[in-house]
């Protein structure tokens, strides 16, 4: 999946769930059961996201949603093999940056 948002130093909620097609209640779900998720929250409790965040959604959107782990899976998953997970993950993300500037050049043809 890849993720188009504007080059930030924080993302509201709003436009994270946009960016990733889930509820913002699901983010919300995960921020509780990862604990690599820490948002910023300012005084009346909107979260705010970092860079660092939005790379971590993406990589439990990732064995979440397209591989299909539980959220246990997941949380293991990201605790034995984070290192290996993150460049594995990291490979596919510019693999898929590829395919769509290819996808996008034939169809300028």
């Amino acid at each position: 999946m890849h993720v188009n948002l504007p080059e930030k130093l924080y993302y509201g909620i709003g436009e994270v769930s946009k960016a990733f097609g889930v509820n913002p209640s699901l983010i919300r779900f995960w921020e509780k059961e990862f604990d690599v998720l820490q948002p910023k929250k300012n005084a009346k409790g909107n979260r705010k996201f970092t860079p660092q965040d939005i790379k971590n959604l993406e990589l439990i959107y990732h064995l979440v949603k397209e591989r299909g782990f539980t959220l246990e899976g997941a949380k293991t998953h990201l605790k034995e093999g984070k290192k290996e997970t993150l460049s594995n993950f990291d490979i596919i993300r510019k693999l898929e940056n590829v395919k769509a500037q290819l996808i996008a050049l034939k169809k300028n043809l």
